[in-house]
C-alpha cells in the first residue's frame, strides 16, 4: 500500500494547491527568520575562540618596567608552573605620530620589537605587505584592513624629524601592539617597557587567570608590571556587537516558529474537516487509519520541505551581510565571522519535524473517524454550533451581511482561535518594530528646532585646498559670519592609555559644546564638562573593563593626565571617548579640530552662510546638518522591518487559508444566500467582517504584549543604553495606528477569498450539492 499512500498524498497536494502554497510560504518565512537568529547566536560565540586558538592568542599581555625586571628574569617566568607557553621579552616603545597618518589623527603608537610574526604565543597575522626586516620599517596593526593597499610604502612621522615606512599591515587577536618593528629598531628608540605574552594551562575566568599570572611572576618586584591586558576583556568586547542583536533575533525567531506551527495546524485541521468524505472513501477502499494520517502528514510535508529548503538558502545568504553589520567596528582580528556550518542541516531537519508535529494533532482526527462516519459527515458545521450567536445577531439592527459575518467564526471556534493567535503575534511584531524604530530614531535625532551647519576641516574631510586660517581664526570667522548664533568645535586625536597597548580616539569638544548636534546623550552620571573628566559609551567601557567613577591615565605628547569617567553615553565606538577642550589643553597644545557645529539664528539663510564660509576658506567643507540613522542602528531598523513584513505576511496567509476553507465549506450556504438576493458586494462585506472583528480584538490583545516585548529588548541591548525618553515612545496616535494593525492583517488576508466567494456561480453550486 506504500505506493497507494504516495499516490493519494500527491493527489491531495495537487487538489489543495492554495493550501500547499500557503504552507510553503509560511515555512519559508519561518525558516529564514530562525536561521538568521541562530546565525547571530552562533557567530557571537565561536569565531573568537577559533581564531584565538589558531593564532595561539595570549591569555595575558603584560608590560614590565625594565628597571624592575631584567630580560633574564622575565624569560625565566616562561618556565613557571601553569605556563603553557610564553613569548618575549620584547622591547616596547611608544612613539608619537605628529601628523595625520594612515587615515588617523596624530597621537601615540605603541610599537613592539619582534623578529618575526610567528612564535609560541600571539602569532601575528599578515593582512597586506610583509614583515619589518630592516631599520626604519614598521608593520601597523590595522584590524579592519581598511585601505591597506593605499598606505603601503607611506612614511609616518614619529617626531624629531624621524619617520618610519609602512611595509605591511597585520593584526593580532591579542591586540598586543599598535605596530611591530625590528628588535634593533626598538632598542634604538629607547624602549620604556618589556612585553611578555603568556598562555596558561588553566585560565577560563578572571580569578584563575589572575592566580596563574601571580604564580608566573612570583619573585618579581610588586610594581614591576606596568600593564596587564586579559584576553577575557577582548572576548567580551568581541561579541558585544552581536549580543546587541541577540534579543531581537531570538524574539523574531521564536515568533516565526510559533506562528508557523499555528498556521500549519490550522491548515491541516481545515483539510481534515473539509475532507471528511475523502477520508471515508480512503478508509472504505482499504486504507488503514495510520495510512490515512500518513496521507495528510505527507500532504503537509511536501510543501514544508520545499519551503524549508528555500528558506534555508535565503537565510544562509542573508546571514553574511547581517553578521558583517553586527560585527562592524569591532576589533575582530582575523576571526572569520560566519554562521556555524551545522545550521543549514539543523533547519533542514528541525523545521519539517516541527511542521509534522504541529500537523499531527489535527491529523489524528482522521485516524479516529470510521469510514461510515466520515462519508456521512457533511462539510458544513454541525447543527447548533454558533446558532445561538447567529440568532442573537440577527435580532440586532446590523445589516444582514454584517451580522452573518460577525457570527460566522463561532461556527468553528477552534479554527477561529488559531487564526486569532496568528494575528495577535503579527500585531505583537508590528508593535515591537514600531516601538524599536521610534526608539532608535529618537536616539540619534538631536534636533533642537534650529538649523545646524556642519563644517569639516582639511583633516579627513578636506577638499584638497590648503587651509588659509588657523583653528582659532576659523572659529572667529564662523562666529562673525552673519547668521551664526553659537559655534562648537570637535577635536580628534589619538591618546594612549596607561596599561593598554592600543591607543584610542579622543573627541574633545570646545566652544559652545552644549549645542553640538552630534553629541551623544549621557544615560548614567553626567556630561564631562570639567578638566580631567571624560565620558564613554558602553562598548568602550566593556572593552577596557571600566565603569563610571573609575580613573585612567591618558598619554599624549609626552604628557600624562589622570582623568575620571564621569558619565556613560547611550552608545559609542569601542575605541573612542568624549571629553572637553580643557582636558585636551592639559594633554596637547594642538586642538586638531576636525569639524565645527554652527547653530544658525532663526530665519538665517543656511545656503548663504555655507557660501560665505567656503569663500572665507576654500579648505572648509560646510553642509547643512541632517540627522542620519546610520551604521548598526540603521541595520537594526532594516532587519526588524524585514522580519515584521515576513511575519505579517505569514499571519495574513493564516487568515487567507482560514477563509478559503470556510468558503469551501459554505459553498451551499453562499449559493443559497445569493439565490435569495445577496449581492456580490454583500458577500464580500460578510466575508471581510467575519475576520475584521478578529483583527480588532487581536490588536487589543497584541499591543500590550508588544509594548512589554519592546521594553525587554531595548533594556537588554548590550552596546546601547537607551535613555528613558527614547523608551517611552507610546502616544495616542501611535497606539491608534497599531490598533488597526490587526484589522489590516486580517483584511489583507481576507480580500482574495472574499472576492472568490462573491464570484461563486449560484447554479453550479446548488447543482453540485
Amino acid at each position: 500500500m506504500t505506493g497507494a499512500v504516495w499516490r493519494a498524498s500527491r493527489a491531495a497536494v495537487k487538489r489543495r494547491r492554495v493550501q500547499t502554497v500557503v504552507i510553503g510560504l509560511v515555512v519559508f518565512c519561518a525558516t529564514t527568520t530562525v536561521l538568521l537568529a541562530l546565525a547571530v547566536i552562533s557567530a557571537a560565540r565561536a569565531p573568537f575562540d577559533a581564531a584565538f586558538g589558531e593564532q595561539r592568542g595570549a591569555h595575558v599581555v603584560a608590560a614590565f618596567d625594565p628597571a624592575g625586571a631584567s630580560a633574564g628574569q622575565l624569560a625565566a617566568t616562561a618556565h613557571r608552573p601553569g605556563v603553557e607557553a610564553a613569548a618575549g621579552p620584547f622591547d616596547q616603545v611608544m612613539v608619537e605620530l605628529t601628523a595625520d597618518s594612515l587615515g588617523r589623527p596624530p597621537g601615540p603608537l605603541t610599537l613592539v620589537g619582534r623578529a618575526d610574526p610567528a612564535g609560541p604565543v600571539d602569532r601575528v597575522e599578515m593582512l597586506a605587505g610583509r614583515w619589518a626586516t630592516a631599520p626604519g620599517e614598521v608593520v601597523v596593526n590595522q584590524p579592519f584592513g581598511a585601505a591597506a593597499d593605499t598606505f603601503l610604502g607611506s612614511p609616518i612621522p614619529i617626531g624629531d624629524g624621524r619617520q618610519l615606512t609602512v611595509v605591511g599591515f597585520a593584526t593580532s587577536m591579542s591586540q598586543s601592539a599598535g605596530g611591530w618593528i625590528t628588535p634593533d629598531q626598538a632598542a634604538a628608540l629607547h624602549p620604556t617597557a618589556r612585553q611578555m605574552l603568556y598562555r596558561f594551562t588553566d585560565a577560563p575566568d578572571e580569578q584563575r587567570l589572575t592566580s596563574a599570572l601571580a604564580t608566573a611572576t612570583e619573585g618579581l618586584p610588586a610594581d614591576a608590571a606596568v600593564s596587564v591586558q586579559s584576553y577575557l576583556v577582548l572576548k567580551q568586547a568581541f561579541s558585544a556587537g552581536a549580543d546587541a542583536y541577540l534579543p531581537l533575533m531570538t524574539v523574531f525567531g521564536l515568533l516565526g516558529l510559533v506562528v508557523s506551527a499555528l498556521i500549519v495546524g490550522n491548515v491541516v485541521s481545515g483539510a481534515v474537516v473539509s475532507g471528511y468524505r475523502h477520508i471515508g472513501v480512503l478508509k472504505s477502499i482499504g486504507f488503514t487509519p495510520r495510512q490515512v494520517v500518513t496521507v495528510y502528514l505527507t500532504m503537509v510535508s511536501v510543501p514544508a520541505a520545499a519551503g524549508t529548503v528555500l528558506g534555508t538558502v535565503a537565510g544562509w545568504l542573508a546571514a553574511f551581510p547581517i553578521l558583517r553589520s553586527a560585527f562592524s567596528g569591532i576589533v575582530t582580528g582575523t576571526a572569520v565571522i560566519r554562521p556555524a556550518g551545522w545550521l543549514p542541516l539543523a533547519t533542514l531537519v528541525g523545521v519539517p519535524l516541527l511542521v509534522v508535529l504541529a500537523a499531527l494533532v489535527p491529523a489524528s482526527r482522521a485516524h479516529r473517524l470510521s469510514a461510515a462516519q466520515a462519508i456521512s459527515a457533511g462539510s458544513a458545521p454541525r447543527n447548533g454550533r454558533g446558532l445561538k450567536v447567529q440568532r442573537w445577531l440577527s435580532g440586532t439592527r446590523l445589516p444582514r451581511a454584517v451580522s452573518l459575518g460577525l457570527g460566522q467564526p463561532f461556527a468553528r471556534p477552534a479554527r477561529t482561535a488559531l487564526t486569532m493567535a496568528a494575528i495577535v503575534l503579527g500585531v505583537v511584531t508590528v508593535t515591537m518594530t514600531a516601538g524599536l524604530s521610534t526608539t532608535l530614531t529618537r536616539l540619534v535625532d538631536h534636533a533642537d528646532g534650529h538649523t545646524h551647519v556642519n563644517v569639516k576641516t582639511a583633516h579627513f574631510g578636506g577638499n584638497g585646498n590648503e587651509p588659509k586660517l588657523t583653528p582659532a581664526q576659523t572659529e572667529t570667522m564662523l562666529r562673525a559670519t552673519p547668521g551664526a548664533e553659537r559655534v562648537s568645535t570637535r577635536g580628534l586625536v589619538q591618546v594612549g592609555l596607561v596599561g593598554q597597548p592600543q591607543s584610542v580616539f579622543a573627541n574633545f569638544y570646545g566652544g559652545d559644546d552644549a549645542v553640538d548636534s552630534k553629541r551623544l546623550d549621557v544615560v548614567e552620571g553626567r556630561p564631562a564638562t570639567g578638566p580631567g573628566e571624560i565620558e564613554a559609551g558602553p562598548s568602550f567601557l566593556r572593552q577596557h573593563g571600566l565603569e563610571v567613577g573609575d580613573r585612567l591615565t591618558l598619554l599624549l605628547d609626552g604628557r600624562q593626565l589622570s582623568v575620571t569617567i564621569v558619565g556613560e553615553e547611550s552608545e559609542g565606538n569601542a575605541r573612542a571617548f568624549t571629553s572637553n577642550d580643557a582636558t585636551r589643553a592639559a594633554l596637547t597644545d594642538d586642538p586638531h579640530v576636525v569639524e565645527y557645529d554652527v547653530r544658525l539664528a532663526e530665519g538665517a539663510d543656511a545656503e548663504a552662510y555655507r557660501k560665505a564660509v567656503t569663500d572665507a576658506d576654500p579648505s572648509l567643507s560646510p553642509s547643512v546638518f541632517a540627522p542620519e540613522v546610520g551604521g548598526p542602528i540603521a541595520a537594526v531598523i532594516a532587519f526588524t522591518t524585514i522580519f515584521t513584513v515576513l511575519l505579517s505576511v505569514v499571519a495574513s496567509l493564516g487568515v487567507f487559508n482560514t477563509l478559503l476553507l470556510t468558503v469551501r465549506e459554505r459553498r451551499r450556504d453562499l449559493g443559497m444566500l445569493k439565490s435569495i438576493g445577496m449581492t456580490p458586494r454583500q458577500v464580500v462585506a460578510m466575508t471581510v467582517t467575519s475576520v475584521a472583528w478578529q483583527g480588532a480584538v487581536s490588536g487589543i490583545v497584541g499591543i500590550p504584549v508588544g509594548v512589554v516585548a519592546h521594553r525587554l529588548i531595548v533594556e537588554n541591548v548590550g552596546t546601547i543604553v537607551f535613555p528613558e525618553t527614547t523608551i517611552e515612545v507610546w502616544n495616542a496616535p501611535l497606539l491608534t495606528g497599531l490598533a488597526l494593525a490587526g484589522v489590516v492583517i486580517a483584511v489583507l488576508g481576507a480580500l482574495v477569498p472574499a472576492r472568490s466567494a462573491a464570484r461563486l456561480p449560484i447554479a453550479e453550486v446548488l447543482h453540485n450539492e
